[in-house]
């Protein structure tokens, strides 16, 4: 390996007044040479909160016997993770959106501390994605990131594959007299068999697909499974591919440009994935100092079809895509349709036209996972971003699968989570009701939960398609319904979602891309007098600083 290749860590190892550094290093098994090759952090999510992270540290090791044998120096060392499944439902998720920053800034911290040469980050979890290429971004040295990889579906009691979404709905259909205890049961212990992350298109696997578009991780990063030798053999070939970067200088801000985020959203798009996908590819553009707003996510939206059939709103997980070839395919599709970049430089080294030269269209291969171009399950995007008096920023809704796209109806207002939850389970809500949700912003959360306990409940009720619900705080990638989020301005700012009362008619208007209360401009006005900013719910520790430093959701509710 040529000292060429160094870029940053001789400010830590290099020179006479650099020996005391040295000799801390050589306490942790550096040798001599080791101080004219590249020094890599290894940054490892790896926790067993949670079976997203689970096995973590076994591919973060391969990752590490990869930059060895690439002629790099690995450095391993720990980031927080925080588990969205766990924390779903209560007040623990207020710090899941948080969790995003502080990967985000630990990473930094550790390496921009080291002067490391480069990265090479293994996240599972649903903010791991984002959080890890955000530090990536912010630093621009070379970076790869790898994905712990989805989990294996569980069986229900028809032979059928179940999920962690089950077991939420489960809970659903036990409030509506439609599963027993034992039935309840089952599906909790079958619903995750091992480690992973959550098996359908929801945040962990649609941003490690965006990622994957992005170039910012390895082909069939995204799609390889948890507990595979795939996935072992591509944390190997991670920390090769690593070095290659480093000797050639290629960095994140290289990779992340305006129209390799396009490909990022389109891959978004034609899986079903996520709402979460918004904030978080917005907060990756900022840190990346590029362009990004919410009307780039509704141009793209106007042009690209859904196509895979995933959970939530379809039939499969990503473990059937991965059986069904994996993502490069359907790429290959997109790319051949000329919906995607194929210019756009990946962390391989080469382009992404090159990195799939060689890669079978999904379209040449026989499946039921992703409906051709000429057959897609809508011709545009499942995500649509909505304005009007009760968003005048924007907010954000997922319509994958859904019959009703519009919905007319009297508001059921709660401040919070809990509230709301409690009546769903007192059978209090309604067909044709419209459930608004605030005070759950990023400020007045703080940390904008998201409420897949709540949507869940609804959809095991039989709710699920004949009700709106909006909220200024956030829903799971495994949320189905027609249901906004991230409205904003957030009332606990005085965003008209603050003003709205019980019984206020509302229209939700996906075709339309419009949210409206349909109360006159006098009457809100009058509102709005005597508003006075609550307190903020915390006063000390970390959700306190994000409440202080968040940035609406409108901008990625980012803190930077």
């Amino acid at each position: 390996m040529s000292s060429d290749a160094k870029r940053t860590s001789s400010l830590t190892t290099e020179g006479l007044g650099r020996a005391p550094n040295r000799a801390m290093l050589r306490a942790v098994g550096f040798h001599d040479d080791d101080f004219t090759r590249p020094m890599i952090g290894v940054a490892s999510l790896f926790s067993d909160i949670t079976p997203c992270n689970a096995h973590l540290d076994r591919l973060a090791r391969k990752g590490c016997e990869g930059v060895r044998a690439g002629g790099g120096v690995p450095q391993i060392f720990g980031a927080p993770t925080a588990s969205d499944g766990i924390m779903m439902g209560h007040q623990g998720m207020r710090y899941s959106l948080v969790s995003r920053e502080i990967i985000a800034d630990s990473i930094e911290i550790v390496a921009g501390g080291m002067n490391h040469d480069g990265i090479l980050a293994f996240g599972g979890c649903d903010k791991n994605m984002p959080g890890c290429v955000m530090a990536m971004a912010r630093l621009n040295v070379p970076s790869i990131f790898v994905y712990g990889g989805s989990i294996l579906p569980g069986s229900g009691a028809d032979g059928g594959d179940i999920d962690i979404v089950s077991i939420f709905e489960a809970v659903g259909q036990y409030q509506a007299g439609k599963l027993d205890e034992q039935g309840v049961h089952r599906v909790e212990c079958e619903a995750c068999p091992g480690p992973g992350s959550c098996g359908g298109m929801y945040t962990a696997n649609t941003m490690s697909s965006a990622i994957e578009a992005m170039g910012m991780s390895l082909p069939f990063d995204a799609s390889n499974p948890a507990v595979s030798a795939a996935k072992e053999r591509e944390a190997f070939v991670a920390g090769q591919a690593l070095v290659r970067l480093i000797e050639k200088n290629i960095r994140p801000r290289d990779i992340i440009t305006r129209k390799s985020l396009e490909n990022a959203y389109t891959f978004v798009l034609a899986l079903g994935g996520s709402t979460n996908a918004v904030l978080h590819l917005m907060a990756i553009a900022r840190e990346a100092n590029v362009e990004w707003t919410l009307a780039d996510f509704d141009r793209i939206g106007q042009k690209v079809p859904h196509l895979a059939d995933l959970k939530p709103a379809g039939r499969y997980v990503m473990n059937d895509l991965h059986k069904a070839g994996g993502t490069p395919p359907v790429l290959k599709m997109l790319l051949d349709a000329g919906m995607l970049h194929g210019d756009c430089l990946t962390c391989t080294g080469s382009t992404v036209a090159e990195n799939l030269k060689a890669v079978p269209s999904i379209s040449q291969i026989q499946q039921t996972v992703v409906k051709p171009l000429s057959a897609p399950l809508h011709p545009s995007g499942h995500i649509v971003v909505l304005h009007g008096n009760l968003a005048p920023e924007g907010a954000v809704a997922k319509v994958a699968g859904l019959k009703k796209r519009r919905i007319v109806g009297p508001a059921r207002v709660f401040d919070f989570e809990e509230a709301c939850f409690q009546a769903i389970q007192r059978r209090e809500i309604r067909a044709g009701d419209v459930v608004v949700i605030r005070g759950e912003g990023p400020v007045g959360g703080p940390g904008m939960r998201e409420m897949l306990s709540v949507t869940a409940a609804l959809s095991g009720q039989g709710l699920g398609e004949t009700i709106g619900l909006i909220t200024d705080g956030r829903f799971s990638g495994g949320t189905h319904g027609l249901v906004v989020g991230h409205v904003a301005p957030e009332a606990w700012v005085g965003g008209p979602i603050a003003f709205v009362k019980n019984g206020d008619p509302i229209i939700i208007d996906a075709d339309a891309k419009t949210l409206t209360l349909d109360v006159d401009d006098a009457e809100l006005a009058r509102r709005r007098q005597g508003w006075v900013a609550p307190k903020p719910r915390e006063e000390r520790g970390v959700l306190a600083k994000y409440a202080r430093c968040v940035r609406s959701a409108s901008e990625g509710a980012i803190t930077s």
